[in-house]
């Protein structure tokens, strides 16, 4: 296990934003991993949890306590006798690597969830979907460790009580404190070329296939990648398009009343009791925060000085141009957020945590 001080955190995000930690462990091993949360609890300091990074916007102020970096890595597949197998995945495992080689080994489930950023052991959180699809379709069995208990459970799909964008892990953490941190998840994958059911328009149009008929697994995972890449949603080193934590913003969830005084062509979808969800995308483009927002030149350049911008190929992404703070990009986030509010009484939500910072306050 690693250990130091200091470490600038902005070197643990995709979008590339963070001050230092005071102290900082990388875990390598699942027992390494509950050591040096332990430690952490044991001692009193306050404790962050990091795998991939994608989901976070860290303050320029940095993390005074604790940051464990997840780097643990194993993986383990077990048949079953009606054509199905289990995966069991490390929490530290790359989640798009870990879906390739599930799709190269002849197994079938993961496909749609292709492209995104971050680690195995992020995915049951938020439940973390894309196309149609999330991860609560194929979670068998999330292990944890228990900060309360001071030990390991296992949580079946059930009493991980997913929802959109949530879990009972999301529910239980604490401006970005987890009660619950992940050591392992299983994953329900079946035999077979065929992947699931196509759920998601644009994904079924581009394969050719109605919605809610199968399409090959492989077709589906490189219409995925190529739909993200076209969003700048595929991370990229040379790409200040990708520097970010994907869609900034949730889908808003209203209520029947709400959605209806919308604009007919305002798109939507039903949700759980009787509620309505809504694109965030369309309400950001509509209340007038184009792609690019934010650059130099654009209208919303004052908010950043330019070194944050909405995405120039998405309006849901908060990109880092090169040099940002966090300060920027929550800038660029707050502005549309309330200009989405001004226009339609309708508030978005952040969708990453945000660790030791928050939107600007309306003036």
């Amino acid at each position: 296990m690693s250990t130091g001080t200091s470490l600038k955190l902005s070197g643990l995000t995709t979008s590339r934003v963070g001050g230092p930690a005071r102290r900082w462990f990388e875990a390598e091993t699942e027992e390494e991993l509950i050591v040096a949360v332990r430690a952490a609890d044991e001692a009193g300091e306050p404790l962050l949890v990091i795998g991939g990074g994608s989901n976070l916007v860290i303050s320029d102020e940095g993390f005074d306590g604790a940051v464990v970096h997840i780097a643990t890595r194993g993986r383990e597949l077990r048949e079953e006798r009606d054509g199905t197998a289990v995966l069991h995945a490390q929490a530290g495992e790359p989640w798009d690597a870990l879906v390739a080689s599930t799709l190269s080994e002849g197994w079938a489930g993961l496909e749609a969830l292709s492209g995104i950023p971050g680690l195995a052991g992020a995915t049951p959180v938020q439940n973390v979907g894309a196309y149609g699809a999330d991860v609560s379709q194929s979670i068998t069995e999330v292990r944890v460790w228990d900060r309360a208990e001071r030990q390991v459970q296992v949580f079946s799909n059930a009493d991980l009580e997913f929802g959109y964008r949530t879990s009972l892990l999301k529910r239980t953490t604490t401006d970005g404190i987890p009660r619950y941190v992940v050591l392992s998840v299983g994953f329900r994958l079946h035999r077979g070329p065929l992947g699931a059911a196509v759920r998601y328009a644009e994904l079924a149009r581009v394969l050719g296939v109605e919605p809610g008929q199968p399409a090959p697994a492989e077709d589906i995972r490189r219409a995925v990648l190529e739909l993200r890449a076209g969003k700048g949603m595929v991370l990229d080193a040379r790409d200040p398009d990708t520097w970010s934590t994907g869609s900034f913003f949730t889908n808003p969830i209203v209520d029947a009343a709400a959605a209806a005084a919308l604009p007919a062509e305002a798109p939507r979808w039903p949700a759980a009791d009787g509620q309505v969800k809504l694109s965030a995308a369309w309400l950001i483009d509509r209340a007038g925060f184009g792609k690019g927002f934010g650059l130099p030149g654009t209208e919303g350049e004052q908010l950043a000085g330019g070194r944050a911008s909405l995405s120039t190929r998405h309006t849901l992404a908060v990109t880092n141009r090169g040099t940002a703070t966090a300060r920027d990009l929550l800038a660029v986030a707050g502005a549309v957020a309330d200009g989405v509010e001004d226009a339609f009484g309708i508030r978005l939500h952040p969708e990453p945590l945000l660790i030791g910072c928050s939107l600007p306050a309306r003036s």
